[in-house]
């Protein structure tokens, strides 16, 4: 059975902050805080540290567990703060615990590292995960972990799995999912979440296929666009959803796919032009270009405009 815990608490905009560096490259735990801070009085219903958008790849243990931990202090239990678990089992499991350790509510569990593995092996690895903490767990299906519908069937049966966030896109997969949990499992409250890099874009699709949690990276510099596009698409309401999906998200992702890592670097970008420094993405990662800096603001500026026009 799915914890209440944190599956009844996952209901709004899921904010999934950046992870703030110094001019020295350096964990900058202040600006953190003040970026954790701000997405929740912008009305976050939740904070998912040091994940995809939060670089988790670039993070070192201790600096992981300290991020963690400032969020949960930040967060103050208004919202649940859920935190990234990834790589092989082992060290899957360790972060696992330094979450614990550090007052989380939940885990998203990256797909493992560099591995491409079965089946069997993806539930045998998840299953481990669940078992060494007592966090509540969303698998998070994207890149070398894809699931068939029994798949996600039997790690639905593990009791702290309690759902699956989708960034690969496949709504036929994705309905045929639904469906067999749905099936095998009736009366199992297990969640779903779009997980796709700008979750918006597809937004009425998934939409459709009763998925209404989502992941927003655009919250993290532009709450306010963020919010009137979740209000809109949660009250069915479609010209607004429209609107700014031509005035705003379609040309968003165009120039997030101009550059590798703009999925993070650019919202790094975004969220410094609003007025908070949060410094450079690590290695591997490079930031975007001046030009693609300056064509960001000017959409920044576009979407708030077109929130006038409401």
């Amino acid at each position: 059975m799915t914890s209440p815990a944190l599956a009844e608490r996952l209901d709004g905009l899921l904010f999934f902050p950046v992870t703030a560096f110094g001019p020295d490259g350096a964990l900058d735990l202040d600006a953190f805080r003040a970026h954790v801070r701000a997405g929740v009085e912008a009305g976050a219903a939740a904070v998912f540290a040091c994940c995809g958008t939060g670089e988790f790849h670039a993070l070192s243990p201790e600096e992981f567990r300290a991020c963690v931990a400032a969020a949960v202090d930040e967060v103050a239990g208004r919202v649940p703060v859920v935190a990234g678990a990834g790589y092989g089992t082992a060290l899957a499991v360790q972060y696992a615990r330094l979450a614990e350790e550090a007052g989380a509510d939940g885990l998203l569990a990256m797909p493992p590292y560099l591995v491409v593995p079965g089946q069997e092996g993806m539930l045998r690895h998840y299953a481990a995960l669940a078992a060494g903490t007592g966090l509540d767990v969303i698998v998070y299906q994207r890149d070398n972990a894809v699931f068939t519908p029994e798949t996600v069937v039997e790690l639905a049966k593990v009791p702290n799995i309690i759902g699956l966030k989708d960034g690969l896109g496949d709504l036929d997969l994705m309905q045929r999912i639904i469906s067999a949990v749905r099936t095998e499992l009736p009366g199992q409250d297990f969640l779903y979440f779009n997980g796709l890099p700008t979750a918006e874009l597809t937004g009425l699709a998934y939409r459709g296929i009763g998925v209404l949690l989502y992941s927003s990276a655009v919250f993290a510099f532009s709450p306010e666009i963020a919010l009137a596009f979740h209000k809109a698409l949660t009250t069915g309401d479609d010209a607004t959803v429209d609107k700014l999906i031509d005035g705003f998200y379609r040309p968003l992702v165009n120039l997030r796919n101009q550059g590798r890592g703009y999925a993070v670097s650019l919202v790094k970008a975004g969220v410094r032009m609003r007025g908070l420094d949060v410094g450079e993405v690590r290695p591997p990662l490079s930031e975007p270009s001046a030009a693609h800096v300056k064509e960001l603001a000017d959409l920044i500026e576009q979407g708030l405009a077109l929130l006038g026009d409401r």
